[in-house]
């Protein structure tokens, strides 16, 4: 069958062919495998369903029809960026980590993390006449974790923090939206914005690692400014810090 390329796949070659994605396999991929399944055999409807590996050694995933966002916001439509999505971003993770809290998959930790939520892998469709998210894609980096750290990766992400943040006591808004949608309290929210560096650093580091040793992923990314970014947008939440924490106190 035809295969066709879709957009967005900085870091694995992603094609279409038929009904089913084609993804390059990764040293992840039986960690997926099981995590799909397992989501899947529990009813829950956010994550591609897994097929298996095929010929040439590539997973196989369920092709999900909708929109995805990965365009920057301003082409996207305005729906994507609603309040009302962010708030079924948030549900929808919270959805995941509840099915995935105390199984064999989360092990010692609190639930399993897909690790790279924004809207550029998330699968939106009309609901009610309008766009709203109703998947999540590429769970490459998918791994134990603490529910902490999709929150913020979704706050980070989802509300572009940073720079180009054009109000601050409004990204403070949103960024208690997501928190309260998501049900997250205790030490956990009064940590969020750290958190939210901490993924910044984290993602930093990662790059220039994988760079340094010849990733050509990791090389392009960096060659596309993406380093240049991230340490602007910690510097930004740096400086930010007490509105953002403010807004979630």
């Amino acid at each position: 069958m035809t295969e066709e390329p879709l957009p967005g796949g900085a870091v694995r070659e992603v094609v279409r062919v038929g009904d089913t994605v084609r993804r390059t396999a990764s040293a992840n991929t039986p960690f997926v495998a099981e995590l799909l399944t397992l989501l899947e055999a529990r009813g829950w409807t956010g994550a591609p369903p897994w097929l298996g590996v095929d010929d040439e050694g590539r997973e196989t995933l369920g092709h999900l029809d909708g929109h995805v966002a990965w365009e920057p916001a301003p082409r996207q439509p305005a729906a994507v960026h609603a309040d009302e999505s962010l708030v079924r971003v948030a549900r929808l993770v919270r959805e995941f980590h509840d099915l995935t809290a105390g199984t064999a998959l989360a092990g010692d930790r609190a639930v399993v993390c897909h690790n790279d939520l924004a809207p550029k892998n998330t699968v939106y469709r009309a609901v009610g006449g309008v766009l709203r998210p109703v998947a999540f894609l590429d769970w490459d980096l998918a791994a134990p974790g603490e529910r902490s750290h999709d929150v913020a990766h979704v706050c980070w992400q989802y509300l572009d923090l940073g720079p180009r943040t054009p109000d601050v006591a409004e990204a403070a808004r949103r960024m208690r939206l997501i928190a309260d949608a998501y049900g997250l309290d205790g030490r956990a929210r009064g940590e969020l914005v750290a958190t939210v560096r901490w993924w910044q650093d984290r993602s930093l580091r990662g790059i220039e690692a994988g760079a340094a040793a010849g990733d050509p992923a990791m090389v392009r990314l960096r060659a596309a400014g993406a380093t240049r970014e991230i340490r602007a947008a910690r510097e930004w939440v740096a400086e930010q810090r007490a509105t953002l924490e403010r807004a979630l106190s």
